[in-house]
């Protein structure tokens, strides 16, 4: 091999053959996938299952690829000496293996300056690339990445001062093309990377998250590749074995150090007061319970039982939404014990969110659901689309909504812990920002606060409250998914029957379809 890398190569050096598994396991490439897509990356982990390890491979290849091959300098920021050593080891090895014609570690000082402008030095490793680029590993953070381009990595960064400082710092690298890897396991709910998380799932900031647990290192074949390197017994009893240690000696700390779970993680997910500061009585829930057996009577009786409704509760409300913006809805599916809850609502210009009618249907059937669903889309004068629960039986009211309307604008969803763990964030980020308004309900604030925080991930508990299961905030979840949604704007462009006004003059004669006068045949 060259001394010079390029990023097309890594497949083939780190995947051994035969036998044998992946140098990389399926965690460390997944990381490693999204530093070669995404600018921003922040990723929550679990301790000791071999990040630092993995990200070394790809800050080798990244100081060792030309500039045309995406090739820049590599800057690891630790909090000790201790971290900054081990990676820069990691990355030698690294090194060795893929390109023997960069250096040897050396020790170097790095000058930065103190808030007074006076110079700072900090002790730090430095590996050189034919490439022209190098990997530079700090003992302690810089207070300052001023001048500096190139990709930059933020290890065990929960536990860094001024950890928002520094990312602004590193984010104006991105401006030239640089990249930001912000890794670590979790030191509290209320810590600096926890927020970051938070800004990015919610969409507040732009990037993308990875979490990455023991358990789904255990899955993908950490143990096995621990016990091959290390001399493990790789019998199933030894695993298991082992794995109850590791829980053991962390113990009560294990939610934050393993499963990547900060602590202080309890209560409410909204508070009561963030909820209540965004609704107005502007706004309205519209609610039609339907009788017991109201299933047995006639069709036409039900329709026209549903259909006044409409007319009087929801039809004069959906006059108020802006004609010119996009309009979407959020569906959380119920038939008899729980709640049908449908969110209409529209995105500003300034990115707020407007959901002037929720609509709550109780013990009715499917087919006057659908009646209520197609009235109100048919009724937008313009739909962007909807998100309809599709977990159980909730999936043949959204394939009949997908029929009607399209596949591209109704999505069938099912909920699962990774969709309330993505998605969120974003209602909770709407109602602490004060850019979401809804009508000033009680059982929708209820519904708003019955969401806990649970092992990290937003969840509805099974305990009901007045017959309610938190639907409101599903349906709202789900419009703020809906909203957005990429869309393409259609046009056209009328052409009078005479024809351009810069025509060339030329006459083209009709022998067929429409305007002609007879048939094609």
């Amino acid at each position: 091999m060259t001394g010079v890398a390029t990023k097309p190569e890594l497949p083939a050096v780190v995947v051994a053959g035969g036998d044998l598994p992946s140098v990389l396991l399926p965690y460390q490439q997944r990381l490693l996938s999204l530093m070669a897509t995404e600018q921003l990356v922040v990723c929550e982990k679990s301790r000791r299952i071999g990040m630092t390890w993995g990200i070394g491979s790809d800050a080798v290849l990244t100081a060792g690829a030309q500039r045309a091959a995406g090739g820049m300098d590599v800057l690891y920021i630790g909090f000790n000496l201790d971290m900054a050593q081990e990676f820069i080891d990691v990355c030698a090895m690294w090194a060795k293996a893929f390109m023997p014609a960069a250096s040897a570690v050396e020790e170097f000082i790095f000058k930065d300056q103190t808030e007074e402008g006076a110079d700072k030095d900090i002790n730090a490793f430095r590996i050189r690339f034919a490439s022209g680029f190098d990997i530079v590993a700090l003992t302690s953070k810089p207070r300052s990445l001023r001048g500096r381009q190139g990709f930059v990595i933020f290890d065990e960064a929960a536990f860094h001062d001024e950890l928002d400082e520094m990312l602004k710092a590193a984010v104006a690298l991105l401006m030239l093309g640089g990249k930001v890897l912000v890794i670590s396991t979790h030191d509290g709910a209320e810590n600096a990377f926890n927020r970051l998380i938070a800004d990015v799932r919610s969409g507040k900031r732009k990037g993308v998250v990875l979490r990455v647990t023991f358990d789904d290192a255990v899955n993908d074949g950490w143990y096995e590749q621990m016990a091959l390197s290390r001399g493990w017994p790789n019998t199933p009893e030894a695993k298991a074995e082992k794995i109850a240690d590791i829980m053991a000696f962390y113990g009560d700390d294990a939610d934050e150090e393993l499963h990547c779970i900060p602590k202080m993680g309890s209560g409410a997910y909204i508070s009561a007061a963030a909820v209540e500061a965004c609704m107005t009585d502007a706004h309205h829930v519209a609610r039609l319970s339907c009788p017991s057996g109201f299933e047995l009577r006639p069709a036409e009786e039900r329709r026209t039982f549903v259909q006044t409704f409409l007319d009087n509760e929801v039809v004069p409300h959906l006059t108020r939404l802006d004609d010119d913006r996009l309009t979407a809805m959020g569906e959380d599916f119920g038939r008899t014990s729980d709640l049908t809850i449908l969110a209409i609502g529209q995105e500003q210009r300034d990115l707020s969110v407007v959901v002037p009618l929720m609509i709550e249907l109780k013990n009715m059937p499917i087919e006057q659901q659908y009646q209520v669903i197609e009235s109100v889309i048919t009724g937008l004068a313009r739909f962007l689309g909807a998100k309809f629960d599709a977990t159980g039986n909730g999936l043949g009211l959204a394939e009949r909504c997908q029929e009607r309307f399209g596949h591209d604008r109704i999505e069938a969803v099912k909920l699962s812990q990774g969709y309330y763990l993505e998605h969120g964030p974003r209602v909770k980020k709407h109602f602490e920002d004060q850019t979401i308004s809804l009508a000033n309900d009680v059982d929708v604030r209820d519904d708003m606060r019955a969401v806990k925080l649970v092992r990290g991930i937003p969840t509805i508990p099974n305990e009901r409250n007045k017959g309610r299961h938190g639907d409101a905030f599903v349906a709202l979840m789900l419009l703020l998914a809906a909203l957005k949604t990429e869309y393409q704007v259609a046009t056209y462009e009328r052409v009078p029957r005479g024809g351009r006004p810069d025509d060339d003059g030329k006459t083209v004669e009709t022998t067929a379809g429409f305007g002609s006068r007879e048939g094609l045949w």
